[in-house]
């Protein structure tokens, strides 16, 4: 199964809509995917990050925030894997213009909903396999 056309769905995308899904489902969706959402979230507020990647990102956080998409999040396990593909594959595109201090705020922003070791799994952040060496 490829990425879905998750840009169709840039004009879902607000900034309240997103805080409120992030903290809705951060313990189901896990530290990985909320650090995912949480580091493109601040990556908006850059101005080293180009028009284009802006949108991008906007694209991908309002597939996330919608209630509709190729898997609905309603279902069980698999409902939060199509998001988590599409904020891999653009924080992949946009992983140059993410910031030491982006990385560190989007951190610190963990420790309100997950434990350390929780914490730990958003280290692996492009790995599928949490046994695999980082990236």
């Amino acid at each position: 199964m490829g990425l879905p056309d998750f840009m169709k769905y840039k004009d879902k995308f607000t900034p309240k809509g997103f805080v409120e899904k992030i903290q809705r489902i951060a313990k189901r969706a896990g530290a990985k995917m909320v650090y995912g959402a949480l580091l493109l979230f601040y990556t908006l507020d850059s101005d080293k990050v180009s028009v284009k990647d802006k949108a991008i990102i906007i694209g991908a956080l309002g597939y996330l925030i919608s209630p509709v998409d190729v898997i609905p999040d309603a279902i069980p396990l698999a409902g939060l894997s199509d998001d988590l593909a599409v904020l891999i594959y653009v924080i992949h595109k946009v992983w140059n213009e993410v910031s030491e201090e982006v990385k560190e705020k989007a951190k610190a922003k963990l420790t309100k909903w997950f434990d350390e070791d929780e914490i730990k799994e958003a280290d692996n952040l492009f790995l599928e396999d949490p046994n695999q060496d980082p990236v």
